[in-house]
């Protein structure tokens, strides 16, 4: 192995043990937490978290052994079925992203018609349409046999070895990616763009109250007036600095691997085997980044968390305090005896 290999491989090891770390963590956070599992929007994370999850467990190992050893990792109809996941969680775990999009647009833009606009009954048929938009191309490419080991990407994904159907081939990856990663990021771009103008539209309104309140206030003192100022920053940057979070890990992680397929089949540039994988890992990134993105780092997950682990705490030193008073009562039979 190269030393480009060895860092490619030490990546795709990081990617795995950091992406099944947290994944787990949200599925702990939504099953202790009654008040998460209610909520709407847990049912597009569940969805999200299962998705990074298998893609962790089945897809990303294989990559790792394609690094290794060179070729492809199991015999045909195994690679095949792989390659038939890693098309339908990607594109599932896209079309997710989008539908928590359209559901904060929802809260945000409709806040009084949110609970009759976004029940669980409208999330399910939201996740029943990307289960069946995400199965449908997988199922169409695996019954062409468009499905196997990528030496490019040292993965089982999509790819054709008949040169006699390279046209079809083109024309079905380029509606896959215009139908997967286009119109989710459009579907992203404009809830999101909605959000943001309307955050920014209270931000104005806070604004114009808070500058009235301390023109008013003629006494208060200037650190309190410089806490409010900075506080008002602050607020205008939060909306911006999420939306653009949420926009633009999508971009990053996926991108660079749909440029890729798509300048590969072309054949004018050729593409080197590292950049290709590095792309692959990139669209893993995002199983990494979206528990951090989605979950982990709201208050709500946070709050659950630090109530399993006093929760923890709790037990263990009723524990250590009852073992400690048992082997203080045998110390005392011993000394009676």
């Amino acid at each position: 192995m190269s030393i480009w290999e060895v860092i490619l491989a030490f990546l795709v090891v990081v990617l795995i043990l950091v992406s099944l770390l947290s994944n787990v963590l949200v599925l702990i956070c939504f099953l202790y937490s009654a008040d998460i599992r209610k909520q709407v929007p847990g049912l597009f994370i569940l969805n999200l978290t299962f998705s990074n999850l298998l893609m962790t467990v089945l897809n990303m190992p294989l990559t790792l052994a394609g690094i290794i050893y060179k070729n492809q990792p199991g015999g045909d109809q195994f690679c095949h079925m792989v390659g038939f996941l890693e098309t339908f969680l990607t594109t599932n775990s896209m079309l997710s992203m989008a539908a928590l999009s359209i559901d904060r647009w929802i809260a945000v833009v409709f806040p009084l018609s949110y609970h009759s606009k976004m029940r669980y009954k409208d999330a399910a048929l939201i996740l029943s349409y990307t289960w069946l938009h995400s199965v449908s191309f997988p199922i169409v490419a695996a019954s062409l046999s468009w499905v196997g080991f990528h030496h490019l990407y040292a993965s089982c994904t999509l790819c054709n070895k008949r040169s006699e159907e390279r046209t079809q081939f083109v024309i079905f990856t380029g509606v896959f990616h215009i139908l997967s990663f286009l119109l989710s990021l459009i579907v992203l771009c404009f809830t999101y763009l909605k959000v943001l103008k309307v955050a920014r539209f209270h931000c104005k309104r806070i604004d114009v109250i808070t500058m009235q309140t301390l023109v008013l206030l003629v006494d208060i003192h200037p650190s309190v007036r410089e806490r409010c100022l900075e506080e008002q920053k602050r607020r205008r940057q939060r909306a911006t600095k999420k939306i653009s979070t949420f926009i633009g890990t999508f971009i990053l992680c996926f991108a660079p691997y749909v440029i890729t397929r798509l300048v590969e089949l072309s054949s004018v540039v050729p593409i080197s085997s590292h950049w290709g994988v590095i792309s692959k890992c990139l669209a893993y990134s995002k199983a990494v980044s979206d528990p951090f993105v989605y979950s982990l780092l709201r208050h709500q997950y946070k709050k659950t968390w630090k109530d399993i682990i006093n929760k923890i705490l709790k037990r263990s030193s009723i524990n250590s305090s009852a073992l400690t008073s048992e082997s203080h009562n045998q110390n005392i039979l011993q000394m009676i005896e």
